[in-house]
């Protein structure tokens, strides 16, 4: 009985002997992948598509609904995949454009309509047992923001295409950046409306004096196609209503920043100041600067700065989605990229906006 009893328990002993080898001694076997998948299968579809201009990756590709925000259009236009989509907007929101400081709204319609309660409702003082009267009725007028189209073609060689080491997408992600910042900036400031946003400066200006709704208010600088001392500066500040000052913005080009940063106080004290922060922006009179190179020159009569809330004044409203329409026939050897953006854009409150009249009236 003891001799069954040791020889158990030896086996025992060695069952667990080799248990603890084969939990200590590291296998030989390989791992499954030594590197993650560079690219997503969206991006290779879109990159295979750009390059040679297949599109069955793309046609057989099942994206998530978060992925895209529109599907794919059956004339032959294919949405850019979201990497590129959100590099173009970074840009896009960084450049020097009224987009940094306006109202900007996505929209899936072909417009956008603003509401704006522009009329009073009375009031009235009464007793606890007098009659109340009837009192005034505010009116809500619509304003409609037509989206238009904004496009670009640029092009490359096939032969720049067929090189692995070219990055496709960050390059037409770059052209189309910059040929729609460009455009756009343009427009918000003086688009005439036709085929295009319309710029706020595109509007009837009358002297802030008699300024009516539908028109924007303006200042005069008191010398004709000059600033003058800087007076003109505090009453263009003070032109506009205190429910609008606390977010407001001066809008200028580079040559009419360069001449108000010399203007000075009675007691010699610059009114224009710098940020103290990196990226801080300038500020005049206590209020940001921003450098928007398409308003015009100090010249005569012309509206050389602008100042507003424009979050309230200016509304961009703009479809979510970007198309590129990829061309190897047009322009041989080269293969020229479509690409199209909607976007609108007009002002929303007349009375968030105020000029100042480079003249003497």
């Amino acid at each position: 009985m003891q001799a069954d009893f040791q020889v158990k328990l030896q086996k025992q002993e060695e069952r667990l002997t080799m248990l603890d080898a084969k939990m200590t001694t590291p296998r030989g076997r390989p791992a499954l992948a030594t590197t993650a998948e560079i690219h997503a299968p969206h991006q290779t579809a879109f990159d295979a598509y750009l390059r040679t201009g297949d599109d069955d990756g793309l046609r057989g590709l099942v994206l998530e609904g978060k992925a895209m925000s529109t599907a794919v259009a059956g004339d032959g236009g294919y949405l850019v995949d979201p990497v590129t989509s959100e590099t173009v907007r970074s840009v896009l929101d960084s450049t020097a454009s009224i987009r940094a400081i306006a109202s900007v709204v996505t929209v899936e319609a072909t417009s956008f309509d603003v509401l704006i309660d522009r009329g009073e409702t009375g009031a009235g003082w009464a007793d606890e047992t007098a009659d109340a009267s009837e009192t005034g009725t505010p009116t809500i007028d619509r304003i409609s923001i037509k989206l238009h189209e904004l496009s670009a073609l640029p092009k490359a060689s096939q032969r720049l295409l067929d090189d692995s080491a070219f990055d496709i997408e960050t390059w037409l992600a770059g052209r189309i950046a910059d040929k729609f910042s460009r455009a756009e900036a343009a427009a918000f400031v003086s688009g005439d409306g036709d085929d295009k946003p319309r710029g706020f400066l595109d509007h009837a200006a009358v002297d802030n004096a008699v300024w009516t709704w539908g028109n924007l208010g303006y200042v005069p600088s008191g010398v004709d196609g000059a600033i003058g001392d800087g007076d003109a500066i505090i009453d263009l500040v003070y032109a506009l209503g205190a429910e609008y000052r606390a977010k407001a913005s001066f809008v200028m080009n580079s040559k009419t920043a360069g001449a108000l940063r010399k203007l000075k106080d009675a007691d010699g004290r610059h009114l224009w100041s710098d940020g103290l922060a990196a990226a801080e922006p300038a500020r005049l009179m206590g209020y940001p600067v921003l450098i928007a190179e398409d308003m015009p020159d100090i010249v005569a009569n012309a509206f050389a700065i602008a100042f507003g809330d424009f979050s309230a004044g200016y509304t961009i409203a703009e479809r979510p989605d970007l198309r590129v329409l990829r061309d190897p026939f047009s322009a041989k050897p080269h293969v020229l990229f479509y690409a199209t953006k909607r976007v609108g854009g007009d002002v929303s409150d007349f009375a968030a906006i105020k000029l100042l009249r480079c003249a003497t009236a």
